[in-house]
């Protein structure tokens, strides 16, 4: 378990990262944190700076960018895309942890819509556009997916970086299982209650968010067609 690194993109959470940082603490879970925030974040960046975590700034702005660069400073074994709102419970990586290691697979990814599992921080929009998502991928891509945008992910470090991702936005959610798939990697799901943000406002525009990673997916899909 020592050999995992959190990345946690952070926008804007100035009071919701430090209770995430705290309860990890409070959980005494073995990891190295590394936290991603904008240049121009300094609220954020103040409000931990006196915690046991790595900060660093991203290159340029954006989810997908954050977690990009987080990946590729990872030095140990593991790494874990984290969320810096409270969402995502830590209990889940120790979980994935064992899963991966012990059905040696190259990544996990939480899913919110299987037995066991839910999310407390959907609404209806969010809800539709996610299974509408979920079912074009395994659809057209063929992937083995229950909740294609949900980025609580556990994986080998290596698998990762060798990714070369390169979406700067949340059509990185996508990116990354499309990429497990055309690699041919060996993964999973596990079910994940998916907890409401502990404070500050959600970054994710349905529509407008929506709406890129639309284009994204069939783009990259008409890309995958002409390989062939």
């Amino acid at each position: 378990m020592d050999e995992i690194t959190l990345i946690i993109p952070a926008k804007n959470e100035p009071n919701a990262l430090p209770l995430v940082l705290k309860e990890i603490k409070e959980m005494k879970i073995p990891v190295k944190i590394l936290v991603i925030v904008s240049k121009n974040d300094l609220s954020t960046f103040n409000a931990i700076k006196e915690y046991d975590c790595e900060v660093m700034f991203q290159s340029r702005e954006g989810y997908g960018n954050a977690i990009t660069d987080g990946i590729n400073s990872v030095k140990t074994k593991y790494s874990c895309i984290f969320y810096a709102d409270g969402s995502t419970d830590p209990k889940y990586i120790k979980l994935m942890f064992e899963k991966l290691n012990n059905q040696n697979l190259d990544l996990i990814f939480g899913s919110r819509y299987e037995k066991n599992a839910h999310s407390y921080d959907d609404d209806l929009i969010t809800r539709l556009g996610n299974f509408g998502f979920t079912f074009l991928g395994n659809f057209f891509m063929r992937l083995k997916i229950s909740d294609l945008l949900f980025t609580y992910i556990f994986a080998k470090s290596s698998v990762l970086k060798n990714m070369k991702l390169s979406c700067d936005d949340y059509c990185l959610c996508i990116e990354i299982p499309f990429k497990s798939k055309l690699r041919k990697l060996n993964y999973s799901t596990i079910p994940c209650i998916e907890r409401k943000r502990l404070a500050d406002k959600k970054k994710v525009k349905a529509f407008r968010d929506g709406l890129k990673i639309l284009i994204y997916f069939f783009s990259e899909y008409l890309k995958t067609i002409n390989r062939k």
